[in-house]
């Protein structure tokens, strides 16, 4: 058994945790050691990530996610520069293709504007081809400063300069126990042991977990949901340009079925939101009873569930048919077909779910007695990772100064 003591300890290696790690070794606070349950860091939400730069278009300004994803975006271009990661920022369109988006359409206009967007521009249908030639719609806002990146040579380059710096990187570290001392924790996992003075938590997918292994009671519940993916079959790539987008409904935190050039190659188009039958289900044939019993025994999901099962019979219909997959992304482009499709993956989401059954909208972090932990931290958290970084970095100074 491995045993040992550091100064912070941070649970999950994915670009959060990494980018943490990094930033509190940049600025010398001490001994930092990340565990990473996996074989490799990313594995999840990291690794099964389509790579968009996001701009803050959707978020409330003043929001976590608003602050944090304009300030990670332009520290995630400059340190894709400075380590010749290659990105692009190629821009993005959204298209109403409806009447009642339109209003939709103006709100997420507003939110850009007061989230500091320069250069948003407001499209009529007959505009929407000098951006999308395939794209059909009755408006649209072309927003410039989106872009697209692959988020795993993101963390690996995290990883290499976090471990350049002195930290530690644990793999198949999954801590099954935390055990709370006077002035350290010291967490368990099956062939090893840490003790730290302070604790942050980015475990993701288990962050919930975590916590209530800290012996907190936070007020929500990761609902694991999977987003499935076809990708455009090379000799029709051509259709994309760059990101399409829909208009999103605003009673979901989902943005919708759209179309994404890849900075690896490809496009992408998906995903769906269809609930996942474990925290790692990738597929439906991937269940976890555990996982399943506590989602469905969950309040907060039976409520969100009942609210709007319509819906979520529309996206698991689209996973089981390919036909009606199509037929949502035709809205966009209706020269698609079903044979210009191949299928591309999965992705999980790690939603937080609150006990009366609304989706957690913004960013959660929890700050209790040495450990801070990150409850929510869906997609924009890869584009806002530096910033989010920054600011959990601050929380833990600000510890040590009042310890």
């Amino acid at each position: 058994m491995s045993a040992g003591t550091c100064d912070i300890a941070v649970i999950g290696g994915g670009i959060v945790g990494l980018a943490t790690a990094r930033e509190l070794a940049e600025r010398g606070l001490g001994r930092v050691t990340v565990l990473e349950a996996e074989d490799r860091p990313g594995a999840h939400q990291t690794g099964h990530n389509s790579g968009v730069i996001h701009s803050g278009l959707y978020y409330r300004p003043g929001s976590l996610k608003a602050q944090n994803c304009t300030d990670g975006r332009e520290r995630l271009y400059r340190f894709c520069a400075e380590h010749g990661i290659h990105h692009e920022r190629c821009g993005k369109l959204v298209v109403a293709t409806a009447p009642e988006e339109l209003p939709r359409l103006d709100e997420l206009e507003r939110r850009g504007r007061a989230n500091g967007l320069a250069g948003l521009r407001r499209l009529c249908a007959e505009e929407l081809g000098e951006h999308e030639p395939a794209v059909a719609g009755i408006a649209g806002l072309w927003v410039p400063q989106t872009g697209i990146v692959d988020f795993r040579q993101v963390a690996a380059k995290l990883a290499e300069l976090f471990q350049g710096q002195g930290g530690s990187l644990t793999l198949g570290a999954r801590v099954t126990r935390i055990k709370q001392r006077a002035r350290a924790c010291v967490l368990h996992w099956r062939d090893g042991e840490i003790e730290a003075r302070h604790l942050i938590n980015c475990a993701g997918l288990y962050a919930d977990r975590i916590a209530r292994l800290c012996g907190l009671q936070p007020a929500l519940q990761i609902v694991p949901f999977r987003g499935e993916y076809y990708r455009l079959a090379r000799a029709r790539e051509g259709l994309v340009r760059n990101l399409i987008y829909p208009v999103p409904d605003p009673r979901f935190p989902f943005l919708g079925v759209h179309f994404t050039r890849m900075a690896r190659g490809g496009v992408e188009a998906g995903p769906n939101a269809v609930p996942a039958l474990a925290r790692q289900g990738y597929s439906w044939g991937r269940i976890s009873a555990r996982d399943l019993a506590e989602t469905l025994a969950y309040p907060g999901f039976r409520r969100l569930a009942l609210r709007h099962w319509r819906m979520g019979l529309g996206e698991i219909h689209r996973s089981l048919s390919k036909r009606a997959f199509v037929a949502a992304l035709r809205r966009l482009i209706p020269a698609l077909e079903p044979e210009d499709l191949e299928p591309n993956g999965a992705g999980v989401r790690a939603q937080a779910v609150a006990a009366d059954g609304s989706p957690v909208d913004d960013f959660c972090i929890m700050e209790a007695p040495r450990t801070l932990h990150v409850l929510n931290a869906p997609s924009p958290a890869a584009t806002a990772s530096l910033a989010i970084a920054r600011y959990l970095a601050n929380r833990v100074e600000a510890m040590r100064g009042g310890a």
